[in-house]
């Protein structure tokens, strides 16, 4: 049976998926079209290995899905109103605080 997340589950699981800049990279390729894993992981410039364990958590997530293609699989963003979410999202943090930056959390501490 599905249940629905509560708001806090959801904003937490952004979150997490937005906590690591490989997987802000992989969301934003993906709000772009659609791709398969070998070349995400070379536009990216990183192992396949460590791109399928951030596709992994994104896709545990709830925020990417699979969709076979013959013998291949390829990545998608779950919804296009994602895209436009991302998108929303670096518009309004750019506008607010464009002159700041934001600690690294493994040795300064975030907000």
């Amino acid at each position: 049976m599905l249940t629905v997340a509560s708001d806090i589950d959801v904003l937490a699981r952004f979150g997490r998926a937005l906590a690591d800049p490989i997987r802000c990279r992989i969301l934003l390729a993906l709000s772009r079209a659609p791709v398969y894993p070998a070349d995400l992981a070379d536009a990216l410039g990183v192992s396949r290995t460590r791109l399928s364990n951030h596709l992994a958590c994104l896709r545990d997530c709830g925020l990417v899905v699979t969709v076979p293609d013959g013998r291949r699989t390829r990545y998608e963003l779950a919804d296009e109103r994602l895209g436009h979410a991302l998108d929303q999202l670096r518009a309004v943090v750019v506008a607010v605080e464009e002159d700041k930056t934001c600690p690294d959390a493994a040795t300064e501490g975030c907000c």
